[in-house]
């Protein structure tokens, strides 16, 4: 039967379906019978079996097979280190839950390139199943005509929370509901209601299974994530533990110092100045006298604000404060992005500011602080004369790149630079190809300005296919390329500055020492804001480790005091 005279549902599907697909009404049944089934995963040759997978298609590691049979008496929580396969876990759970039920999967994950990715890996490990992939480029009387007949939905979270809360289809048929990079089930990330949603509408067999390598740095956000997605374990494997260190790659990391040059440092003397003389003005008002100025952050900042509101009094006493916390709000993102990128992300921020349609007075004050004045004087004269790098980590990077191109390897040499700032992105970009090498740009979807275009999901998916198959082998990337896309055999990560969330930053380094020896090299401005972030990094992602240790331990505990029972909880 050809696509033209199939049943008008069933070409809706195909129009996106990731596995080999027989065509066939939408009605009946892709799955054999589950009576005539044997029982669960098994194990031939170093190779998981299971009526529901494909052979030789995943190897048998006993940590994702205890993970995922927990799972399948269960909702879990896994905590497992980027690389280690999380997205294995839920494949071989979803088969063993699709071979007891009629019901289906969900797999939900942040971002497009991310539902395309686990789409790909299940049709590659699964027998031939219905798949659906529901995303914002799929408009919903696709979707609408795909739900009934689909056995797995891969989708992004808000796009299915608009489509519940419309009622176009319910999770009462969801067998296992999977959330990947579980982190972000937070206030109001769509990962929250969906989960709220199929605690009360899910069957009685339905599972919830949270994955991420990166739960939090504090334990009252751990304990939200969990309570958020309704789970009642925590699982996790760190690289060190017995029976994953033999299936794991080392990651070296290495940090690599520089110094301001003297213009940046004349440029940061002017902006502390700035700085320290609004910081006392708002101090004399009563505010920001728990910390010393010079160790304020973003946070603290934006958290004033609130304070300044919350205080009691006429709306008209508010207005100072306001106007001083803005100009210091300036202040600290023109000094982050001297310090960390350069003089030439700083002097963009300057117009950008300058350049909005509607400025407050507070962005108009900062641009016409004396001291800011005549930092904007002082960059402009830098970057008419001088040849040096916008900041020395341009150079920095350029010498990682040449060393590790230069090393022999048995596959095409792949590099991943991550860079906060969409600026810096193209700095990068354009300092690389100035030295011969031919360099990919990945960033989101939005379009700031005509500079600065967005990637569609198509062009995404062309640059890291492109990487991938060793086409170019420098791919610089923004926060979008941290979660979760697969990239093999990435030799060196580099991170152009610290970031001071232990999410982004395991994140960024499970990019790389996957298949083999990872390498990863963290460029830091020293006395500046980037030593600050990564020390506070490190301090969070320790505190991590042990909370997330000791509730692991604590479910063992209480797994190991009441064992499960019930059929299919053993791998045979």
């Amino acid at each position: 039967m050809s696509p033209s005279t199939l049943p008008r549902a069933q070409r809706r599907l195909d129009e996106f379906v990731g596995g080999e697909l027989v065509a066939e009404p939408v009605g009946s049944s892709r799955r054999p019978p589950a009576a005539e089934l044997p029982g669960i995963w098994q194990v031939a040759d170093d190779w998981v079996v299971h009526p529901y997978l494909r052979t030789g298609v995943i190897r048998a590691l006993p940590f994702q097979i205890d993970l995922a049979r927990i799972g399948v008496s269960d909702d879990l929580l896994v905590v497992l280190p980027t690389g280690l396969g999380k997205t294995v876990i839920a494949a071989l759970l979803a088969a063993e839950l699709l071979r007891r039920s009629d019901g289906k999967v969900v797999v939900l994950a942040p971002t497009r390139p991310l539902v395309q990715q686990h789409a790909d890996s299940f049709a590659r490990w699964l027998i031939p199943l219905r798949i659906a992939r529901f995303t914002g480029t799929v408009k919903r009387p696709v979707r609408d005509g795909s739900w009934d007949s689909a056995d797995l939905v891969f989708a992004t979270p808000e796009l299915l929370a608009n489509d519940l809360a419309a009622g176009r289809y319910r999770l009462d048929e969801v067998a296992l509901l999977v959330f990947d990079e579980a982190h972000h089930a937070v206030g109001k990330y769509a990962y929250v209601p969906i989960a709220e949603r199929y605690r009360t509408t899910r069957p009685p067999s339905g599972r919830v299974l949270g994955l991420t390598a990166s739960p939090g740095g504090k334990e009252e956000r751990i304990e939200t994530v969990v309570a958020n997605l309704g789970v009642a374990r925590i699982e996790a494997r760190s690289r060190d533990d017995e029976g994953v260190r033999e299936h794991v790659q080392p990651t070296e990391v290495e940090v690599r110092m520089v110094d301001l040059s003297p213009t940046a440092e004349r440029i940061r003397e002017l902006l502390e100045t700035a700085s320290r003389s609004t910081g006392h003005k708002l101090q004399k008002m009563g505010y920001l006298r728990k910390k010393p100025l010079a160790s304020l952050s973003v946070k603290d900042l934006i958290a004033l604000r609130a304070e300044i509101f919350a205080r009691p009094g006429p709306m008209v006493r508010r207005f100072g404060p306001l106007f001083h916390q803005l100009v210091l709000l300036h202040l600290h993102h023109a000094q982050e992005r001297l310090e960390t990128q350069g003089i030439v992300p700083f002097v963009q921020y300057l117009d950008r500011v300058a350049g909005k349609e509607k400025p407050a007075r507070g962005d108009a004050a900062f641009l016409k602080l004396p001291e800011v004045a005549e930092a904007r004087t002082v960059a402009a004269e830098f970057l008419r004369t001088s040849k040096e790098a916008s900041h020395p980590k341009l150079d920095a990077l350029v010498d990682l790149v040449r060393e590790t191109i230069a090393r022999p390897t048995d596959h095409p040499t792949r590099i991943l630079v991550f860079a906060q700032y969409r600026d810096t992105i193209q700095t990068i970009r354009e300092m690389l190809e100035r030295q011969g090498w031919t360099v990919g740009r990945f960033v989101g979807q939005a379009t700031r300005d005509a500079d600065d275009a967005g990637m569609s999901q198509k062009e995404q998916g062309r640059v890291l296919d492109g990487f991938r198959a060793g086409r170019f082998p420098i791919l610089v990337a923004s926060s979008v390329a941290e979660e979760g896309l697969d990239v093999p055999d990435v030799d060196l990560v580099v991170f152009f500055e610290s970031v001071p969330s232990e999410i982004r930053a395991i994140q960024r380094r499970g990019r790389t020492g996957r298949s083999s020896l990872g390498r990863v090299v963290v460029l830091l401005t020293r006395a500046t804001r980037d030593e600050r972030y990564q020390v506070a990094e490190v301090r969070r992602e320790k505190a991590m480790g042990r909370i997330v240790r000791r509730l692991s331990a604590d479910a063992r505990r209480r797994r190991t005091a009441s064992p499960p029972s019930g059929p299919g909880t053993s791998a045979g």
